[in-house]
């Protein structure tokens, strides 16, 4: 265990890094940081034939460790999600043929406090795969599959009452989950907000809609209604539901036309209740903010390629901020455009490309508020880009956009500071000389207005590294 203080030179800030000893990865499937519990912070394992829980003290060394008594017949857990005093694992088993989806409540100690059978499913011929979705606070947890691409079988649970709340099969018509689907929303009290993306291929952009599907479990009642995007398609949205105001909230980006560049962005706001009247506002890119992007003068403004929507943040006044990040992959090709470079296993060598992160604010009626752009550049080759992009640490007056300023063994780790008047600060965290680690903040985890957990992986050892401010 390491533990040291870093103090930014010229700065009035500093923060405190803690590392964990090396954890080996020797038969892991995956691992997810629970929080933190009563002073110790809670680390989940899936190893081939195990799941366990691994409890870490303030200063990060190993204090205990415990695999959970799961059934024994092909336990599979599909989810896990956590309160201030336990944290409940969902997972499905087979016993006698038949497929049982069940919830399990643990203390902070890892010892069984409840269990439930959520659903059994009987025989089936093929175990569904199935997905989990979180309310915001979640005490809520919905869990679905689709069959053959045209139903959606879902069950709300509610995790604080540890019950069922509803159940209900979907299939809409001229339904394909593989074309249309674009997110699935659980509120705060427990109704579902299916978001259809249709027509998004369509020659001609009137055709392009968003059908939305909400069903309100407690009273059994469904709304099914479509959106027209004033003749603009989506080139990249994000949809949360505002559950202060009880409002759907999207912001994306638009384009013109079929497989062209973002030519601006757009807020949607409707009442799922009453989803006449909406509003929808587009806002295009000026010249100035195109250029800054491209990092040249443009002759004409073409839009911007290759940029996604990676999270919303909501105002306390109606509006939203949009954060974006400018990314692509792609197979390297040498040579011929059909060559094709292999890593001599027979795959494909992936490259990825994680670059400036993008914040628009918008006002409660559309307008633009500001926008700024936090300049980074990542690339990194063959590792699904989990050491790249960035964790978004909230505190009431600011945000900070942590990120590994290049991915390699030896780096520096660097944060921007936002305030809501769009004003930033670029600073140098840490240098990762001589630590050993390779920070995946895609998968931090923070704890408190002031902590923030990341996991590091490296040469197949995991760390833990808890950062305070």
């Amino acid at each position: 265990m390491l533990l040291f203080s870093w103090l930014l030179a010229g700065a009035v800030i500093g923060q405190t890094i803690t590392l964990s000893e090396d954890i080996a990865l020797r038969s892991d499937l995956s691992y997810e940081l629970l929080g933190e519990f009563k002073g110790r912070v809670l680390l989940f394992r899936e190893q081939a034939n195990k799941y366990e829980i691994q409890g870490f003290d303030q200063q990060l060394r190993l204090s205990w460790s415990k695999v959970l008594n799961l059934d024994k017949k092909l336990p599979k857990v599909i989810g896990l999600t956590y309160s201030k005093n336990d944290f409940t694992l969902l997972y499905r088993y087979r016993e006698q043929n038949n497929t049982i989806l069940k919830a399990v409540k643990f203390d902070p100690g890892a010892n069984m406090i409840d269990s439930v059978a959520i659903k059994n499913f009987g025989y089936l011929f093929s175990t569904p795969e199935f997905e989990v979705e979180f309310s915001e606070d979640r005490s809520k947890a919905l869990v679905y599959y689709v069959e053959r691409q045209t139903i959606v079988h879902a069950f709300a649970f509610d995790v604080a009452k540890f019950r069922m709340i509803w159940e209900k099969s979907f299939a809409p018509a001229n339904f394909s989950f593989w074309e249309d689907y674009r997110q699935m929303i659980l509120d705060n009290e427990g109704s579902l907000h299916i978001i259809l993306d249709k027509n998004k291929f369509a020659p001609r952009k009137d055709g392009h809609y968003y059908q939305i599907i909400s069903y309100f479990g407690e009273d059994d009642r469904l709304l099914n209604y479509n959106l027209s995007l004033d003749g603009k398609l989506t080139y990249d949205v994000r949809f949360t539901y505002d559950n202060l105001n009880h409002r759907l909230v999207a912001a994306g980006l638009y384009a013109e036309r079929v497989n062209d560049r973002a030519a601006g962005y757009f807020m949607l706001k409707i009442d799922p209740n009453e989803p006449e009247p909406h509003f929808l506002n587009f806002e295009p890119f000026d010249d100035q903010f195109v250029s800054g992007l491209i990092g040249k003068e443009i002759e004409k403004n073409k839009g911007v390629a290759e940029i996604i929507v990676q999270e919303l943040v909501l105002r306390r006044d109606g509006g939203v901020l949009m954060i974006a990040e400018r990314s692509k992959e792609f197979e390297r090709r040498l040579g011929a455009p059909n060559r094709v470079t292999f890593d001599g296993l027979g795959r494909f060598i992936v490259d990825y490309y994680y670059d400036d992160i993008i914040i628009i604010s918008m006002h409660p009626d559309g307008r633009t508020h500001w926008k700024a752009v936090l300049p980074k550049k990542q690339y990194s080759q063959d590792d699904g880009g989990v050491f790249s992009s960035f964790f978004l640490f909230r505190t009431p007056a600011n945000l900070r956009f942590l990120f590994n300023d290049e991915i390699r063994y030896e780096n520096t780790v660097s944060e921007y500071v936002l305030t809501s008047n769009g004003a930033f600060d670029r600073h140098s965290l840490l240098n990762t000389e001589k630590l050993e680690i390779r920070l995946r903040f895609r998968d931090a985890l923070q704890v408190s207005a002031s902590e923030v957990i990341i996991p590091s992986e490296r040469r197949n050892r995991l760390r833990l590294v808890k950062m305070t401010f």
